[in-house]
């Protein structure tokens, strides 16, 4: 169930007037839409350089539930970009630190720990409790294994990635049916191994995941506002070094294994 579908309150504390005032005075958003970031689910897959930020601008904004699902533990090569972590917590489950951030930032917030690595099974039965699944991953098999399991689930997926100084944007729905396409429309099977390097390889500019991260929590804050164009058939580019944003248009491709016409019900 989405948080737009359930019963939504608009009794708010003191506080929470307070809090979210900046909020509430846009004509956009206002005290129902609020209500509905109040009543959200959202799951962060990844609780590392894209999730960092991303994560920390949904409790900053009030979304009732945030899930953070990570299996890793906290490195001090992670603090470059990794900004919902600090020097002390190194060695930490970074779930648990991602959590205790959240929690700093806002005790609002309800913040769900799945310290465990997303595998299928793990996918099956974390994705149905949350709204809407956000990727923040590093590396193809997951992020295909998450794309896949979205579809089949009936979520919607905000994704994005970096590497070096660039960085790219998508929000998945193709469980809706057409026009929105699929995560494999974009690129049908995962790269070969080796081909496309790591940012443990490559590298990245620490700032670069947070531009990207930023963007990925307003498009989550759209979704759940119902507000604006969404990124479903869009693929958003971003240059750091150029300074040059570009958008390409991504079409459901009928004869995609995932969400064509040939595709297995």
């Amino acid at each position: 169930m989405h948080g737009r579908s359930r019963p939504l309150s608009l009794d708010f504390s003191e506080d929470e007037l307070h809090r979210y005032s900046r909020h509430i005075l846009l004509g956009e958003v206002g005290a129902v839409g609020q209500a509905r970031l109040r009543a959200a689910r959202v799951l962060v897959v990844g609780a590392g350089g894209l999730g960092s930020p991303l994560a920390l601008y949904l409790a900053a904004a009030g979304v009732g539930t945030i899930g953070i699902a990570d299996h890793d533990t906290l490195e001090l090569s992670n603090l470059q970009r990794q900004v919902a972590h600090v020097t002390a917590r190194v060695g930490q489950r970074k779930a648990d630190s991602a959590a205790e951030a959240l929690r700093a930032l806002n005790p609002l917030t309800t913040v769900e720990v799945h310290a465990r690595r997303l595998d299928e099974a793990a996918a099956d039965d974390l994705i149905p409790r949350y709204d809407i699944v956000c990727d923040g991953t590093d590396n193809f098999p997951t992020r295909f294994l998450l794309g896949d399991a979205c579809h089949r689930l009936g979520r919607t997926l905000v994704s994005a990635a970096v590497l070096r100084f660039e960085g790219q944007l998508s929000t998945f729905k193709s469980h809706l049916g057409p026009p929105h396409p699929c995560h494999r429309c974009l690129h049908p099977e995962p790269p070969p191994p080796g081909l496309v390097p790591s940012c443990s390889e490559a590298g990245v500019l620490g700032a670069v995941t947070g531009v990207m991260g930023t963007l990925q929590a307003t498009e989550v804050l759209k979704e759940i506002l119902g507000i604006g164009e969404g990124m479903s058939g869009r693929l958003l580019l971003w240059d750091a070094l150029d300074a040059r944003f570009r958008t390409i248009r991504l079409r459901r491709d009928p004869a995609c294994r995932l969400c064509g016409s040939a595709a297995p019900d």
